[in-house]
């Protein structure tokens, strides 16, 4: 009787452990989509609230359209800067208008670094384990420069949201970079709060 409750218990955890596997993800990616959706309607609102009140269209369908033409009008943009006029009008708006704005620089160059738009490489140049206050214990980290005196400066993310975290700047000697792993597993391994760290620890 035992042995067959156990397996009974067993054959439910299981199941149920299983079926949380499947639906868990899709619906933390649900929550993340909604959230994501109304934090955009939220930004667009002016726009789709004008666009309501003088069409008369329904708000949902006001919130698609607007979201439509700035994806499409993102686009036509991209495609117009690739062209040597297109690049001489950005560069004309960079130098003579959006320059005088304060910190509009600082903030191009950070989204450039992290959408690539530049022709760098990724911000972060490879995946490392560094020994923090020269203590025994390993944090995961992402190497984003390398300096002549010796040190090296890296981005220690938080988990599970890793685009917060701390910049430290350390000897070489307190950083192990590890060139088998790639960006995307690193993330991985953060986002699920440590899980699938195993490859790190090798």
């Amino acid at each position: 009787m035992r042995i067959r409750y156990k397996r009974f218990t067993q054959f439910l955890n299981t199941t149920l452990l299983g079926g949380l596997a499947v639906v868990l993800p899709l619906v933390i990616t649900l929550f993340f989509l909604k959230w994501l959706f109304g934090f955009i309607v939220g930004l667009i609102a002016p726009i789709s609230n004008a666009l309501v009140t003088q069409s008369g269209l329904q708000e949902v369908v006001a919130n698609i359209l607007v979201i439509s033409v700035i994806v499409i009008s993102c686009f036509l943009i991209g495609v117009m800067i690739k062209t040597r006029l297109g690049k001489y009008i950005q560069h004309l708006i960079d130098t003579r208008l959006l320059k005088l704005i304060p910190g509009y620089k600082i903030i191009k160059e950070t989204v450039n670094q992290f959408i690539h738009t530049d022709g760098k490489s990724s911000p972060f140049k490879s995946v490392a384990l560094a020994r923090l206050f020269d203590s025994e214990t390993l944090v995961t980290c992402f190497v984003t420069a390398r300096h002549s005196n010796g040190y090296v400066t890296v981005f220690v993310p938080t988990g599970p949201n890793p685009t917060s975290g701390m910049i430290y700047h350390l000897k070489s000697t307190q950083v192990n970079e590890l060139e088998n792993i790639s960006i995307e597993n690193a993330m991985r391994s953060i986002i699920g709060c440590g899980i699938g760290s195993e490859p790190l620890l090798r």
